[in-house]
């Protein structure tokens, strides 16, 4: 006999995906400190939020969003095409054309932020698990939403891995190593990140050269992850892009490159949800754009508004550039100079690019050290007083950000990621927060 009264209080079981999942390395910290109710409060480098005020002309747009030049202006928001407003796209071409790279032939798409951008390039170049599978390339550490977003659609991530050595520099596997990997697990593509989330280190050249020669021999896509453009602090290379590679350098390059744009960090439009897809190659533009048209079309009223790029000149935007440097390098090098005193034999990784730092304690610890229960500590419970202020500090425990085989210890366990998003005055205090916070968990 059947138990309808049973039944009914049965619910559908959740996917696999769902019930495996674990909310991002660079969220779990805010998650649980929002949980305390002690009055602490959080200094939180854990995710790369910008608190900076975006460019004058989108905000000139914000502040005329009714205006008579505004297509808002009767109240009505319509769907865009797929591909995004037109000026939308002139925008991101004009921003690539600033750090004097040619834009003759390139395709661009408005997505929902550069985490969609990744989502559709993973879907363009990446092949599903069975007998067409290809994995995507990553270079340890690397950013967790690529991983995540290989997970939500079904393919398989691989990875070399980056060493961070004692004097905080990453260094990249030998090429031999490298194409190995790619023998081995025959990849779709390889992703790089010039302007590097999570290492803060800046690719030279020579490497991109390197890199994109071994997609052409292997035939790879070559994808860049540039939202850090320009974001540099060695006064070198600050054009370092895929962009920059040229037929004479690499023979073959054209029509296999694809980036990742964004306004969330350059342009400090984290909140706006915009990225763009940039491509060399027709037939993957139009399909992903022919693959989008399930999502209708990217946010029209944060696209209008970032559109207004379009219309700066480039000496503009690179005094813009150079505005951001100037803000964020003396951040950096203050963190990195006091951490190593404060914390005598912590490893900081260099700060040549982006706005983020690695932390790795190795040297201090015990082999029992979890930087992501540490992260947790201090999320949940620790606190230091500084002038009288209760406060803790957030990070991003780095083990999300390495995808490696079953049985090979993850460099992560010792580091964590400190993003340079708080104003210089509370920058100020990480240093001394994370030494007496660290202090404060080993001492337990």
């Amino acid at each position: 006999m059947v138990n309808w009264f049973s039944m009914k209080n049965q619910t559908p079981s959740l996917s696999k995906l769902f019930k495996s999942r674990q909310p991002s390395a660079v969220r779990l910290t805010q998650i649980e400190f929002n949980k305390r109710t002690d009055g602490v409060e959080a200094v939180n480098c854990s995710i790369g939020n910008v608190s900076l005020p975006t460019h004058p002309q989108i905000q000139d747009r914000m502040k005329n969003l009714m205006g008579d030049k505004s297509p808002f202006k009767g109240g009505v928001v319509k769907y865009s095409a797929t591909v995004g407003m037109d000026e939308t796209r002139q925008a991101i071409l004009n921003v690539i054309a600033s750090s004097n790279l040619k834009t003759d032939g390139l395709y661009a798409q408005v997505t929902d932020g550069g985490s969609h951008a990744m989502e559709l390039a993973i879907l363009g170049v990446c092949g599903p698990a069975g007998s067409q599978e290809r994995p995507l390339l990553m270079i340890n550490p690397a950013y967790s939403n690529y991983r995540s977003f290989a997970s939500r659609v079904g393919r398989k991530v691989v990875a070399v891995t980056r060493t961070l050595s004692d004097q905080g520099e990453f260094t990249l596997p030998n090429i031999d190593e490298i194409e190995e990997v790619i023998e081995k697990e025959n990849p779709g593509a390889m992703v790089v990140i010039p302007f590097d989330n999570p290492t803060g280190q800046l690719y030279s050249p020579e490497n991109m050269i390197k890199l994109a020669k071994l997609a052409i021999k292997h035939n790879l896509w070559l994808v860049s992850d540039e939202a850090y453009r320009e974001l540099s602090y060695t006064g070198e290379n600050t054009n370092t892009s895929v962009w920059a590679l040229t037929e004479a350098e690499v023979p073959g390059i054209t029509g296999r490159r694809i980036s990742i744009e964004s306004a969330s960090k350059v342009w400090n439009g984290c909140g706006f949800r915009i990225g763009w897809l940039v491509t060399d190659n027709e037939e993957f533009h139009q399909q992903s754009v022919a693959e989008n048209t399930a999502n209708l079309c990217p946010p029209v009223i944060a696209s209008w508004l970032i559109g207004g790029l379009a219309e700066v000149s480039h000496d503009d935007l690179q005094n813009w550039y150079e505005k951001q440097r100037a803000y964020y390098a003396p951040m950096l090098i203050d963190l990195t100079t006091k951490l190593k005193h404060i914390l005598p034999g912590v490893i900081v990784s260099n700060p040549d690019a982006s706005l983020y730092s690695v932390v790795d304690v190795r040297q201090l610890v015990d082999d029992g050290f979890d930087a992501q229960d540490f992260s947790m500590y201090c999320a949940s419970e620790g606190k230091v007083d500084i002038n009288g202020q209760q406060l803790t500090l957030l990070v991003s425990p780095m083990a999300g950000f390495y995808e490696l085989p079953d049985g090979v210890s993850n460099p992560g366990q010792t580091q964590m990621r400190i993003s340079y998003v708080e104003s210089p005055e509370q920058m100020a205090l990480v240093p001394e927060l994370f030494a007496q916070l660290f202090k404060q968990y080993q001492a337990r």
